[in-house]
């Protein structure tokens, strides 16, 4: 495979794993001084590494939320934390890999981790229905967004 196709292979599972918008914007945002940074990435990345055959996509994602707990990186935890869900963890999947990761990671990291996960999985849950407001006051009063205030 040439280049060319790694980028085309690697626009495509990135804009599976990420979604179109996500991909649109970094598109859009992307000046001279980045070009090459994101055509790097989008080749090795998306289309080198996203597409080998020996691991499954909810497998790099679990493996990806680990590695960005690991180095604190909070801003691409939450874009991945939306990717884990478009490749098919459950938001209990999500929360068993930070659980691991405070083991292996430390408890602030996951501590930080829970709070952006928890604030992402919140944008995308259903609004609560109306007579379902108790729940909704009740995990108000918890405090830290983080699960646990470590």
């Amino acid at each position: 495979m040439n280049d060319e196709q790694r980028h085309a292979e690697g626009t495509r599972v990135r804009r599976e794993v990420l979604g179109d918008a996500h991909v649109d914007r970094a598109r859009d945002r992307t000046t001279a001084f980045t070009a090459d940074f994101q055509d790097m990435i989008t080749r090795y990345a998306w289309g080198e590494i996203w597409t080998r055959p020996g691991l499954d996509r909810r497998t790099r994602s679990c493996v990806t939320l680990t590695a960005l707990v690991a180095r604190g990186h909070l801003d691409e935890l939450a874009m991945h934390v939306r990717a884990a869900l478009r490749n098919g963890l459950t938001p209990d999947e999500i929360k068993e890999v930070l659980l691991q990761t405070a083991v292996y990671c430390g408890v602030p990291a996951a501590n930080s981790a829970f709070a952006v996960a928890q604030r992402v999985l919140s944008e995308d849950a259903p609004a609560p229905e109306a007579d379902d407001q108790s729940d909704v006051d009740a995990a108000d009063d918890e405090g830290d967004e983080g699960g646990g205030g470590a």
